[in-house]
């Protein structure tokens, strides 16, 4: 089946889905990408905050492939020139019981991030 996308916000639901779709819970999930539940849990909630690299070994442990195509322009065809074929309709959305509640309301503004102390006893960052 396949997805399209448009903007970040629409990469949370597909993910969640694909992962439910496959029977895997968050700690399977993370056990293979070998961090936390927690830290696959804040992936999972924030997608569009993660870099490329680590979106790329979500979708790798969920079979996911990656497909990227041209969006159809607008532009009529020039003579001699194949008319713009329009992307197929997306299928149906992946949705989470979150998905079909009542509309959240709008988030406070973030708050400014602290400054980290450098010290030996800072906490590791897990790298995957």
């Amino acid at each position: 089946m396949d997805y399209s996308l448009k903007t970040l916000n629409q990469l949370r639901p597909i993910l969640l889905g694909f992962r439910k779709a496959a029977g895997l819970t968050q700690a399977t999930v993370a056990a293979r990408l070998g961090v936390t539940q927690q830290t696959y849990a804040q992936l999972e909630a924030n997608p569009a905050a993660v870099s490329v690299e680590r979106l790329f070994k979500v979708l790798r442990v969920l079979d996911v492939d990656l497909a990227l195509t041209r969006a159809a322009t607008a532009r009529p065809a020039k003579a001699g020139e194949a008319a713009p074929v329009s992307p197929p309709p997306a299928a149906a959305k992946a949705t989470s019981a979150r998905s079909r509640r009542a509309p959240r309301q709008p988030e406070a503004a973030p708050r400014p991030a602290r400054k980290r102390a450098t010290t030996a006893t800072t906490k590791k960052r897990e790298n995957w």
